[in-house]
């Protein structure tokens, strides 16, 4: 079981976070060069960036849209926060980093990380639940919606039980077997899944601004595409 869990610590982890990391890299730069050819062949050119900034800081803080769906919104919110800070600030992950690239940052106190880490696992569960009762969500719902959530809980709920030897009813060793490739699993999940939104939600407005700034022809094109040129409008 050792000679595993070395596997999943070292080579699966390379592989799987470079695979994430270079996954991130190729969608951001497909969007930059689709948005640079778009903006070349737009008709009207003028962006108004103060807008953008204010609209993608409402997208990423959206305080005043939570009350349209205020617990699906909140939990939305917690699970976010708890799946951000548990991994990168958590005292053995950072350990981890400092043994192998020398690098450090503050990490959470035990207890708040802990706390974190069960709001995680039960806050990705009221997700599923909450999407799966409420009519709207449900009927734009794909399997995805359902499972990522799941899958993103386990390697918090694992790496809890491991952590707490009195509570985990499974050897140490299996359980963090299991944490660690769940976590590589993920890596590999994150740039095929809606998981990617995590490097491209700081772009949606600015995308779909671009994407309405037509060519000066589009229109006529379009109508070509769809056989209704001859058709007044």
């Amino acid at each position: 079981m050792e000679s595993w869990l070395e596997w999943a610590r070292g080579p699966a982890f390379i592989f799987a976070f470079s695979f994430m990391v270079i996954g991130l890299v190729r969608h951001v730069l497909l969007t930059v060069s689709q948005m640079v050819r778009t903006m070349r062949r737009a008709g009207d050119k003028n962006l108004n960036y103060g807008s953008l900034i204010v609209s993608t800081l409402k997208w990423l803080f959206p305080v005043t849209k939570m009350k349209d769906q205020l617990l699906f919104s909140l939990t939305s919110l917690v699970f976010h926060v708890a799946v951000i800070l548990v991994p990168v600030f958590l005292a053995g992950h950072i350990a981890l980093w400092e043994r192998s690239l020398g690098l450090s940052w503050p990490a959470l106190p035990n207890a708040t990380a802990d706390l974190l880490t069960i709001i995680a696992v039960i806050s990705a569960v009221a997700l599923v639940v909450e999407r799966a009762f409420a009519r709207a969500s449900r009927s734009l719902s794909r399997f995805q919606d359902y499972a990522l959530p799941l899958l993103v809980a386990l390697p918090f709920a694992s790496g809890f039980l491991a952590m707490h030897p009195a509570m985990n009813p499974f050897p140490y060793e299996a359980t963090m077997l299991f944490h660690v490739m769940s976590a590589n699993i993920l890596f590999i999940l994150v740039p095929l899944t809606k998981l990617s939104h995590m490097a491209m939600i700081p772009g949606v407005q600015f995308v779909s601004e671009v994407a309405w700034h037509w060519p000066p022809d589009a229109g006529s094109r379009l109508a070509v595409t769809l056989g209704k040129e001859n058709e007044k409008i």
